[in-house]
């Protein structure tokens, strides 16, 4: 068995993973990756948001991104029985990033790590933690398997588990807990897309509201193809008969818009299905380990935070990390975990408040307070620790108050 050892070791080399170590590494301490699948491979979250562009711009990651050509981002548009709510985040209330990308995630995730091992970090794909040993003075011992059955131990200063789904860590030290979130299924594909000048595309997400509590996205990408996918409850998806192909199929032919536009198209890969995703746990650090990206915590596609919270953490865990391994003194509760929790705790409001029809009643309004859409397109744009924002210091209430004040407006109109 060998040993190898590192200032810090990352667990997972998607965009939380890269985004850690080309931090670290720029900041003159070794670090070494391990991942556990072999790259490119495929996932979802393929709609970016602009709070995402600072962090790959401060890591060193943003030219090689732009360098491929994705399909630039300028909003997002939501769309009911004909009704249209535009967001363009160039009409914002926080000053930011007015636009990002929309990627196929097996290109975007390969790019950024594959920079990442052109600035000197060593990557392991196919590497699998098996176990973690922590030290009284928080070094620790991790055990990885490789895909030839060799087994090594790596003696790192420090841990970030930036393994997304995997969950490495907690589902090693039993810290995973349920989410507040209901279940929900996600059944979505890559279409040819030959008809999408003809909807005002493709530098957007469109959300389409499909039945109560059911949502499509529309991602178009610059190659032409475009993404699509259903989301809802366990119940809906229940209610359509068939295989995944067919339960697709019939959705699409379902919509009006829908059947219009991808009826009669091809698939890139026919559809795939995520399920009960909606995961928390009951610490986002301990002594020798912080955990960032999704494995503190992923709440729901519809707002397509998932990459954002991915490389805010990021960024903002493997800062403190540099810190801690200078010796300088931190409150890892202060200076990670609150803001942490306060941009998830943020973007549940609106995940609650669109899944319980508050947002769809706020979008879809008739006249629309030109100051509370910059707000709100704020927060769609990723802006979620902006405590001049109402929408953001205010969003356990803000957005009910807003929807009370809308349909007293219609009855007394």
């Amino acid at each position: 068995m060998t040993t190898k050892r590192t200032d810090v070791l990352v667990i997972g080399a998607g965009p939380a993973g890269s985004i850690a170590a080309a931090m670290i590494q720029k900041e003159g301490f070794t670090v070494r990756v391990v991942e556990k699948e072999k790259f490119p491979r495929f996932v979802i979250g393929e709609s970016l948001l602009p709070r995402c562009m600072e962090v790959l711009e401060d890591a060193g990651l943003l030219e090689a991104v732009k360098a491929k050509k994705f399909q630039e981002k300028f909003g997002a548009k939501f769309v009911k029985d004909g009704a249209v709510a535009d967001y363009n985040f160039s009409d914002q209330f926080t000053n930011g990033w007015t636009w990002t990308w929309q990627v196929p995630r097996a290109e975007f995730d390969t790019t950024l790590i594959k920079t990442v091992e052109r600035m000197g970090v060593p990557v392991a794909f196919e590497a699998t933690v098996t176990a973690i040993q922590f030290q009284e003075d928080e070094s620790s011992t991790i055990t990885v398997q490789h895909k030839d059955g060799n087994i090594e131990n790596i003696e790192a200063r420090f841990v970030i588990d930036a393994s997304g789904y995997g969950r490495v860590i907690p589902r090693l030290f039993n810290l995973d807990r349920p989410s507040t979130l209901g279940e929900r299924k996600a059944v979505f594909a890559h279409l040819q897309d030959p008809h999408r000048m003809n909807y005002d595309e493709p530098n957007r997400i469109t959300i389409v509201s499909y039945a109560p509590g059911t949502w499509v996205w529309i991602i178009p990408f610059s190659n032409g193809v475009t993404s699509v996918g259903f989301v809802g409850s366990f119940d809906f998806f229940s209610t359509i008969p068939g295989d995944l192909k067919a339960q697709f199929q019939t959705l699409i032919a379902g919509h009006a818009h829908l059947n219009e536009r991808f009826s009669n198209v091809d698939f890139v890969f026919e559809p795939k299905k995520l399920e009960s995703w909606s995961a928390t746990t009951d610490q986002f650090y301990g002594k020798g380990f912080v955990l960032t990206g999704n494995v503190t915590e992923f709440l729901d596609p519809i707002f397509s935070s998932g990459v954002m919270f991915a490389t805010v953490s990021s960024h903002m865990a493997s800062k403190l990390v540099t810190r801690h391994l200078r010796g300088e003194k931190m409150d890892w509760n202060k200076e990670y975990t609150q803001p942490i929790q306060q941009g998830v705790d943020t973007f549940r409001s609106y995940v609650t408040n669109w899944y319980d029809g508050t947002l769809e009643k706020i979008f879809f309004s008739r006249e629309q307070d030109p100051e509370i859409k910059r707000q709100i397109c704020s927060v769609l744009a990723g802006y979620v620790w902006d405590q001049k924002n109402p929408y953001v210091k205010d969003h356990a209430t803000a957005l009910k108050r807003l929807a009370r004040m809308i349909s007293y407006q219609s009855m007394n109109s």
